[in-house]
């Protein structure tokens, strides 16, 4: 199994948001998270010879990740055709040798049937922007109906929800642990070159 690190730097190729949205929360997840994130599945047991399936893909980081761990398929939900269409030059870019299938559609209502065993890796939206409160529910929706278990990047203080959640689900939180997410100023809003705020990543099993 290649490190860590090395994972972080060959996503360092991957290729932001050329028009991102706001009101989406499209920030790109930097490659030393889904590095940290993939890195943590493959050990697990959870990315060899699976399907991995990244919910709001963006422009393919996780799923990118996946890829480079020798999985049996990934795919990528993405409502964003634009997004999508840098997802796919993301993947000639990192050079996965697992195939990588990019579905436009809404990540939690997925237009697919995805063969078991399944592996969700995601950075929903956080749902900080106004009228987007709890905008992440619907993606762990979608992991406890799909998956057998999920890694998900979440808001700091977001524990007791996502606990909450999969115990009402039938799933169960097995490891969570603090994350670094660093955000580059790409929106009129951002008053600093770039800000580093509190993540939070779970690891959910579900029945």
């Amino acid at each position: 199994m290649a490190s860590k690190r090395s994972l972080a730097t060959k996503l360092g190729v991957v290729a932001g948001f050329e028009a991102p949205s706001a009101a989406l929360e499209q920030y790109p997840t930097p490659p030393d998270l889904a590095a940290h994130v993939v890195h943590l599945a493959d050990l697990h047991g959870d990315v060899d010879g699976r399907t991995v399936l990244d919910l709001g893909t963006g422009t393919g980081m996780l799923a990118l990740a996946a890829a480079l761990r020798g999985p049996a398929r990934v795919l990528g939900i993405e409502l964003d055709r634009g997004a999508l269409s840098t997802a796919t030059e993301n993947e000639r870019r990192v050079a996965a040798s697992a195939p990588v299938h990019w579905v436009q559609g809404d990540a939690t209502r997925p237009p697919l049937d995805v063969p078991d065993p399944v592996t969700v890796v995601m950075n929903p939206p956080f749902g900080a922007q106004d009228g987007n409160r709890n905008a992440d529910r619907g993606f762990l929706a979608t992991a406890s109906r799909v998956a057998a278990v999920s890694y998900s990047v979440h808001n700091a203080g977001s524990r007791e929800f996502v606990e909450a959640f999969a115990a009402d689900n039938g799933g169960e939180v097995t490891h969570a642990f603090a994350a670094d997410f660093a955000i580059e100023a790409q929106f009129d809003h951002h008053t600093d070159a770039s800000r580093d705020i509190d993540a939070e990543v779970y690891r959910i099993e579900w029945a």
